[in-house]
């Protein structure tokens, strides 16, 4: 590979690598993983680098002369000793050189031209297999090359940073209670998920939790891998303004007058089922970056018909891959991520969906940050009530479970404290459905027997 050594470069400016390795314990840490021996014109500058590099790895900070010294009286030749006795000389003369800066940058420039590079041509090979998820992989591990490494937090010395410094930045959801047992809501690069059977209303819990987002003024990317963009659009509508979605074209200047007042913004993208992966996300929130758009909570309706770029044969081991993936996601570009799971479907008789309902992977609720799952039976749907189960909870308590008032039709969903005067009313609803269920459908004979209807008089 052509300028592939630092011979363009000269003997003077390797004596200063390697003194900046000996010398400055954050340059070496940020240089080691692709800092190569082979780079060097010399054999002893070669092994001065390696020998650098393996104390490194063991011990976490540059090497002291007398470590090397005590590596270099261990070889037996006595040719090869002394040339590199002579290049750790000629190098430790350069420790206080001015330019040590200027030849820190040069060299990492040069490294990470290097490991792009190599990146570029095993991506041929990926090319050719059309496996293109995989060079974006290999190169984003590329650029990711020879960056900055953040030690972390230093605990014994941190406590005034602990103090003064917010832990956790949170978008709260509509619902207080839920704020409450989350300490303030799903924060950035933390992922929930929302978990129910098919039909009971994981997108309209989605769309509430974004929209509340939305009224506070936060920017919201929407991800839909089922419905179409237009009609996601519609159904936010009908969350904000109560008006049903085939009513919506009829409060045309209403709604949007409502929308119009919103103080947040956001974006919604289709993408057909199994046709994106983490990876396809990920390259259209770097494009909306790139429009200034930065997004303050991302919507993922829903991960499990995601398609996985792992490689992996079985199904349970391709949704925690793209479980993973996801909250990668999040932590990559520091936003909370709301997602829904589907349920058994022997899930649809439970009063209660606990985690062992959730299908294909139990992974999931190990990824997680937070999940919560919603049953709602048939004569939930009559009354409009429903069940909230809090099945994991990094942040406080879980296995609590909250009534619900869910009208779908109107996209209103509220989630109430247990003792509270509406959630007594939602749980007496829910302990009589039965009873509930026949004075509503009688009522609803009622009405059709007391209306009159043209011909059937």
């Amino acid at each position: 590979m052509e300028n592939s050594s630092l011979t363009q470069f000269g003997t003077s400016f390797q004596s200063k690598v390697i003194a900046s390795c000996l010398i400055d314990t954050m340059f070496l840490q940020t240089i080691s993983e692709v800092l190569k021996p082979e780079y060097f014109e010399s054999d002893s500058n070669k092994w001065l680098v390696k020998e650098i590099h393996k104390y490194f790895l063991k011990y976490k900070t540059t090497p002291t002369l007398e470590a090397i010294k005590i590596a270099v009286d261990d070889m037996e030749n006595d040719v090869f000793k002394l040339s590199i006795i002579e290049a750790l000389k000629d190098a430790w003369r350069h420790r206080e050189a001015n330019d040590l800066k200027f030849v820190q940058e040069k060299i990492l420039d040069f490294c990470k031209n290097q490991v792009l590079k190599s990146a570029i041509m095993e991506s041929v090979s990926l090319l050719e297999n059309q496996n293109y998820d995989g060079i974006k992989t290999v190169i984003d591990n590329a650029m990711k090359a020879g960056t900055a490494v953040d030690i972390g937090h230093d605990y014994n010395v941190g406590i005034e940073e602990r103090l003064t410094k917010s832990t956790r930045i949170t978008i709260k959801t509509p619902w207080d209670i839920i704020n409450d047992v989350m300490d303030g809501g799903l924060g950035e690069g933390e992922l929930g998920v929302v978990v129910a059977p098919s039909g009971v209303g994981k997108t309209w819990l989605l769309q509430t939790i974004a929209a509340g987002a939305l009224k506070k003024g936060f920017t919201v990317v929407h991800y839909t891998l089922e419905l179409n963009e237009t009609y996601v659009g519609l159904r936010y509508d009908t969350v904000f303004s109560g008006i049903s979605t085939q009513n919506i074209k009829f409060h045309r200047e209403e709604v949007k007058k409502i929308i119009d007042s919103l103080e947040g913004r956001m974006v919604i993208k289709y993408y057909p089922t199994r046709a994106a992966t983490v990876n396809t996300i990920s390259a259209h929130l770097k494009q909306l970056e790139l429009k200034d758009i930065k997004p303050d909570l991302v919507i993922v309706d829903y991960a499990d018909i995601l398609r996985d770029n792992s490689g992996m044969r079985e199904v349970r081991h391709q949704l925690g891959s793209i479980y993973e993936d996801l909250r990668g996601l999040a932590g990559e570009f520091e936003v909370p991520l709301w997602t829904a799971s589907q349920a058994n479907r022997s899930a649809l008789d439970e009063e209660v969906i606990e985690a062992q309902k959730i299908a294909e992977a139990y992974s999931k609720i190990m990824i997680a940050d937070f999940v919560l799952s919603i049953s709602r039976k048939a004569e939930d749907k009559l009354s409009h009530t429903a069940r909230c189960h809090i099945i994991k909870n990094r942040f406080g308590q879980d296995g609590i479970t909250y009534p619900m008032s869910m009208n779908t039709n109107l996209g209103k969903i509220e989630i109430y404290e247990s003792t509270s005067m509406p959630g007594k009313t939602q749980q007496g609803k829910m302990d009589n459905s039965e009873e509930f269920k026949r004075k509503l459908l009688a009522s609803k004979y009622n009405d059709m027997k007391n209306t009159e209807v043209e011909g059937f008089e």
